[in-house]
């Protein structure tokens, strides 16, 4: 040490040398140089009796003493030290275990120091204990969205890295909404007992908008029409309610995929797009997105053939269920939609393993493509385990249910895509993903790997509307399609209108007795005003259950029993006598109600592309009711209707309804109030029941027995921007009606010519979570000299 002591006052003496001499930097240097090399020598022993105690360059390990921890316990600090007594410890030792404790993220600072006799001293400092997340400044992007974003929570470590971590999602979450600047400034609020409060001020700043989309190389279809094919849009005015003028990465590679798609049906099999470059304007007010795209040649189908590496597979039939013909232009939907019906038809034949591949064949002279689709023998693969996650409210077996395979099942693509579309129509997940990995049990098995992110299932909504029908309305409605995670539908909905008021109770359990079986209850009380029409309100109070099944995925098949009271009541003296005679013995004062117990069926199939917004296929229903078990009314009734769809062009759609009713009394004649009304919305130009058969003096409608009525309409857009939702139609509608059964015919007016009527409307369908908005303007062309007409027919409610 006196050597050491010696050196230290020689760099001492160098220095104050310096000081008063005003040497040159140059000797400085060297005196510096020269004090270091005679030092270090002489302190490396001294740092090695440190450590050691003798001058080797470890020691035997007999203490470890901790300082500083308030909520580590310190055994769990040793723990993490990876060192025990009796070890051999060194400057390596000590630097890893320093890393350990860092590692953990509990401690904000680690200080390891050896000791004499062999000790080591741990002195920590830990991270607080963050007591409350909290977000300030945030108005555009609610506090849960946030709070799903960043990964610290309350009772968590902090740590500045965790926080980083989380300053970089939030911005992330203002940036797919369209705000690039936005700002994220976290602060940590200092509570006693080492806790803070995380806060993270926002500044959102302002929206950054698409101004401006380009298209470079596009020859064959404007910059329009593409437009038309993507999802992201410009920033206009009208556009308040969407965020599609938003730049968002990921919506602009789907935009990718969408307008490759777009090509591939229009016949271009050479698509691709080159790049789709996003420039932000220098003042940050808005993105410029170009898309470079080469379009190639145009190719028409050739030839279409199937080839089969299966034994005894007659593949004749199979090449004529093909869609297409040759000649069109290639699609490349229709080869995706070939696959699928091959697949399903060898499937069916009893070939479990299947592998279906279109392979195309370009003849370039020609601008021709030939399609060959080769069947072969698939891997041979069992399903064995089926693996379900990310549902935290939905139970395993409601998710189960819907999987077309089962453990054990020989593993098939199209089940299994039919399975990720029947959880997705589900509606109580935001994502669904369904996918396979090898099996660890077995080598010729997979598990399925099904993973959800579940989103809100409950509803409280509000309606404040008009119609033409009801008037001035006012509903509210409680709904829970997902009750208790077990998929059943619960509903209550109260309606208050100005000649309708209505209570609705229902509960649907989708798979009644764990079984393919739907099963529901519904408990109703409604009242009408039929003044204007027939001279007499109308109040039912009643109930119904009702089951239902599916023969296929098409056909659908329900059985239903309901028991009603209905009353006529506050019927005017100026009625029809027939209307007066409901209520017994043609008294007014004798108002009262008849018990209803009814059963019925409907049988239906439907082959519609959406049952929200159909462009394409059919559905047609029967359905029927007896009533007579029971109550005091006794009649049959029959219902078939049947709507069909056939697009025109992508845009434009032609739609054909119609409708037969008979209802028949047993043994007594039918009531007015069952019987059927034309006019209305089953036959726009008239008023409801206008068309219908009604008393000469009165002029109050009885309805008919039976009625039929059709609707022609084609539907086409009005060159206004698509997301507006506003649509065109032109229609005609017309209809037939026969007569009460318990009416003179000396005293009505009535007629089963047919009706007709013609029209033109707009459709919107509103952006609030609205209900349509529908304008109806039609002239009745064929009309009789006692019917009531309108020309103007006016829907509309909004939820919000």
């Amino acid at each position: 040490m006196s050597t050491l002591n010696h050196c230290l006052k020689l760099v001492w003496c160098a220095g104050v040398f310096v000081l008063n001499r005003s040497l040159s930097l140059a000797f400085v240097r060297l005196t510096v140089l020269f004090c270091l090399v005679g030092v270090v020598p002489w302190a490396m022993p001294v740092f090695a009796q440190s450590l050691g105690g003798d001058g080797n360059s470890s020691f035997v390990l007999s203490s470890v003493r901790v300082k500083g921890n308030q909520r580590v316990e310190v055994e769990t600090i040793r723990t993490y030290l990876d060192v025990k007594l009796g070890d051999h410890i060194d400057a390596d030792a000590i630097d890893e275990s320093l890393k350990r404790l860092f590692a953990t993220g509990l401690f904000a600072d680690v200080v390891i120091t050896p000791t004499s006799g062999g000790g080591l001293s741990v002195e920590v400092v830990e991270n607080p204990v963050i007591n409350r997340v909290i977000f300030e400044g945030n108005r555009r992007v609610g506090d849960k969205s946030l709070r799903d974003a960043v990964q610290l929570r309350p009772r968590h470590v902090y740590t500045p890295s965790k926080v980083q971590g989380d300053v970089s999602r939030l911005l992330e979450v203002y940036r797919r909404s369209g705000r690039f600047a936005v700002t994220v400034d976290p602060k940590a609020i200092e509570l006693e007992q080492n806790r803070v409060d995380l806060v993270f001020e926002i500044n959102e700043g302002s929206s950054t908008y698409v101004q401006r989309i380009n298209f470079v190389g596009n020859k064959r279809f404007s910059d329009g029409d593409l437009k038309e094919e993507i999802i992201t849009r410009e920033e206009r005015w009208y556009r308040f309610l969407s965020s599609t003028d938003t730049y968002d990465p990921d919506r602009v590679s789907y935009d990718r995929e969408l307008l490759r798609r777009f090509y591939l049906r229009k016949g271009y099999a050479d698509f691709r797009v080159v790049s789709a470059v996003a420039e932000l304007a220098s003042d940050r007010s808005g993105f410029f997105i170009t898309f470079t795209v080469e379009e190639g040649e145009r190719y028409k189908l050739r030839e279409q053939n199937v080839n089969s590496s299966l034994s005894d597979l007659d593949v004749t039939p199979l090449a004529a269920a093909l869609e297409g013909e040759n000649g069109d232009w290639y699609n490349a939907d229709i080869i995706q939609k070939n696959v699928k019906i091959l697949t399903d038809r060898v499937g069916g034949l009893g070939y479990a393993f299947l592998d279906v591949r279109p392979r195309v064949r370009k003849n370039d002279p020609g601008s021709m493509i030939d399609v060959v689709y080769d069947i072969r023998e698939g891997v041979r693969a069992y399903v064995d385990r089926i693996n379900i996650s990310g549902n935290v409210r939905t139970l395993d077996s409601v998710i189960r249910r819907e999987m077309q395979l089962v453990e054990g099942d020989a593993f098939n693509a199209d089940r299994l895509r039919r399975s990720r579309q029947r959880i997705r129509n589900l509606g109580f997940f935001e994502t669904v993903d369904v996918s396979t990995s090898p099996s660890e049990r077995s080598s010729d098995a997979l598990d399925l790997d099904v993973k959800v992110r579940e989103k809100s299932t409950g509803n409280l909504l509000f309606g404040l509307g008009w119609s033409s029908s009801d008037g001035p309305l006012f509903k509210v409605s409680v709904a829970e399609r997902n009750l208790l995670g077990k998929g059943q539908n619960l509903r209550l909905s109260a309606t208050a209108a100005g000649r309708k008021q209505s209570i609705d109770f229902s509960f649907v359990e989708p798979r009644f007795l764990d079984r393919p079986l739907s099963a529901g209850l519904d408990v109703f009380v409604r009242e009408r005003d039929r003044q204007r029409e027939s001279s007499y309100d109308l109040k039912e109070i009643g109930a119904g259950l009702h089951v239902g099944f599916d023969y296929t995925e098409a056909w659908r098949q329900s059985l239903r029993y309901s028991l009603q009271e209905t009353e006529v009541k506050n019927v005017k003296s100026t009625a029809s006598p027939y209307i007066r005679g409901i209520l017994g013995n043609g008294s007014v004062d004798k108002e009262g109600g008849t018990l209803l117990s009814m059963v019925g069926q409907t049988l239906s199939r439907d082959q519609r592309d959406s049952a929200v917004d159909p462009k394409q296929g059919y559905m047609v229903r029967l359905g029927t009711d007896i009533a007579g078990l029971g109550g005091d009314e006794k009649f049959a009734k029959a219902t078939l209707d049947a709507q069909y769809y056939i697009p025109v062009t992508d845009d434009i759609v032609f739609v054909q309804k119609g409708m037969i009713g008979l209802v028949q009394g047993l043994g007594e004649d039918v009531r007015f109030i069952r019987n059927y009304y034309l006019g209305g919305s089953n036959l726009r130009g008239f008023k409801y029941g206008g068309a219908s058969p009604r008393d000469k003096g009165t002029s109050d409608a009885f309805g008919g027995n039976w009625m039929a009525t059709g609707s022609t309409e084609l539907r086409f857009p009005l060159g206004l921007p698509e997301e507006l939702g506003i649509s065109g139609k032109v229609f005609s509608d017309y209809g037939l009606i026969g007569k009460p059964d318990s009416v003179l015919e000396a005293e009505m007016s009535s007629s089963s010519s047919p009706r007709l009527s013609v029209g033109v409307g707009i459709v919107w369908q509103t952006p609030i979570m609205a209900l349509p908005l529908s304008m109806d303007f039609a002239w009745a062309i064929l009309k009789e000299d006692f019917d009531k007409t309108e020309t103007f027919r006016f829907n509309f409610g909004t939820h919000f």
